[in-house]
């Protein structure tokens, strides 16, 4: 059996663990020890033992624990209520005001937690039950919600740029502030999508019946400075070049910390809690991460990377008809595996042959999460779409699908104006590298 065929059905048993759930980081290591110690035995052992500990070691990888638990803290302190209320407060008087309101309180928590789970979750509990109040269309309101919550990984500081960087050894904090305006682009996207479909069937969206002055909309956003002067000291400090963005996420957890005590919202109860919830977010990933620096030996051994190169220079279609292959394939993945599996999976058997066409992978990097953002709200996987339904249980999962399918279209609309104009992911990485030079 040659390395290639070893390497092939090694992916195959790849697929049938991870289709039998086992977990990802198992899965991977299992596979690429047992693949690597068929093609090279002598040094599948060290390999495994190297790749463990290197990984652990990462002075990088700090960054996760630290935003993750900032994003933590800032939802016991109650300040993605304060948000919410904000963008409530300035858009509810909209028609389907509520629902863009939940987009625009999902941004601005993703700029804190890094997590489209976290962001679903927390901004879900607030909106849901107001947007049931002023009879909002089911379909709407978890489409919206489970289509928010996923800006989670494009707006930094987002565990999916983390996990790139680390793989493809680029820059933490030029992918963070690549994903600010395809961020905010796609929340917009989001908001035009609610405006039609509220524009058509004025009925799924009402407005809130009670437009509230200037005053009350300045109190609300007075409220919300906590949030934002998180936001704007982390992302804004990165950009400047003022620190790094490891150097960041411990600035922010330091201030998520002292707005909660001032907040008096702060218990050892909930405290705990976050903490807890950080280590099990920061373990899973370092895990995820150990499987995929195992797997990658394996499959660079395998001869993979150069037989798909070559085969997709033989197709001859060209630089972007090659990309067009790529993101289909990607987004057909996302309908059955979970993110973080795509990027690990993928990236070794991609990045050799993207950079052999001279693709940016710091755009790259925005595309794929962007891709991997489709996943989150894809059938049948659609991570997103079963956390809005554990707070949504009286609504049948066929509605919540048919609710994303508009956000699920601007997303593939966003897909199409980066590739169309790269420049909206990489203008503020050029600035950032020119301020700091």
């Amino acid at each position: 059996m040659s390395n290639i065929e070893i390497g092939l059905l090694g992916l195959a048993v790849l697929m049938v663990l991870l289709a039998l759930r086992m977990p990802v980081a198992t899965s991977m290591m299992l596979v690429g020890f047992v693949g690597h110690w068929i093609i090279r035995p002598r040094g599948a052992i060290p390999s495994l033992g190297a790749h463990s500990f290197d990984t652990t070691t990462i002075i990088s990888l700090s960054i996760l624990p630290l935003f993750v638990l900032m994003g933590n803290l800032a939802g016991v302190s109650r300040m993605s209520r304060d948000l919410y209320d904000a963008a409530y407060a300035w858009v509810g008087h909209f028609r389907g005001g509520l629902a863009s309101a939940t987009i625009i309180g999902c941004a601005g928590f993703s700029a804190l937690s890094g997590s489209s789970l976290a962001s679903a979750l927390t901004m879900g509990k607030v909106s849901l039950p107001e947007m049931q109040r002023f009879k909002y269309s089911n379909k709407l309101a978890t489409g919206a919600i489970a289509a928010g919550g996923t800006l989670g990984i494009l707006i930094p500081p987002s565990a999916g740029f983390v996990v790139y960087a680390i793989l493809t050894e680029s820059s933490i904090g030029q992918l963070f502030i690549a994903g600010v305006l395809p961020g905010l682009m796609l929340a917009f996207l989001f908001i035009v999508v609610i405006y039609i479909v509220t524009f058509i069937n004025p009925e799924l969206g009402p407005p809130a019946p009670i437009r509230m002055s200037y005053g009350q909309r300045g109190m609300a956003l007075v409220r919300a400075i906590p949030i934002l002067s998180i936001i704007v000291a982390t992302i804004g400090g990165i950009y400047l070049g003022v620190y790094s963005a490891t150097e960041a996420a411990g600035i922010g957890c330091i201030l998520a910390f002292i707005f909660a005590i001032g907040r008096r919202s702060l218990t050892f109860s909930n405290f705990f809690e976050a903490l807890l919830n950080t280590l099990r977010s920061t373990a899973t990933t370092f895990l995820i991460l150990i499987g995929a620096f195992v797997f990658t030996p394996f499959i660079e051994l395998s001869g993979i990377p150069n037989a798909l190169m070559n085969l997709l220079i033989a197709l001859d279609v060209g630089k972007y008809g090659l990309l067009a292959i790529v993101l289909i394939f990607l987004v057909f993945l996302g309908t059955f595996m979970e993110g973080f599996a795509i990027l690990v999976l993928t990236i070794p058997l991609l990045e050799p042959v993207l950079r052999s066409y001279g693709f940016d992978m710091i755009w790259y990097g925005v595309l794929m999460v962007i891709v991997l953002e489709m996943g989150l709200i894809s059938p049948p996987v659609g991570i997103n779409v079963f956390v809005v339904k554990s707070i949504a249980e009286d609504v049948p999962m066929n509605d919540i699908f048919k609710g994303i399918l508009p956000f699920w279209l601007a997303m593939g609309v966003a897909l199409l104006l980066l590739v169309l104009f790269p420049q909206i992911s990489l203008l503020l990485p050029e600035l950032m590298i020119r301020n700091a030079g």
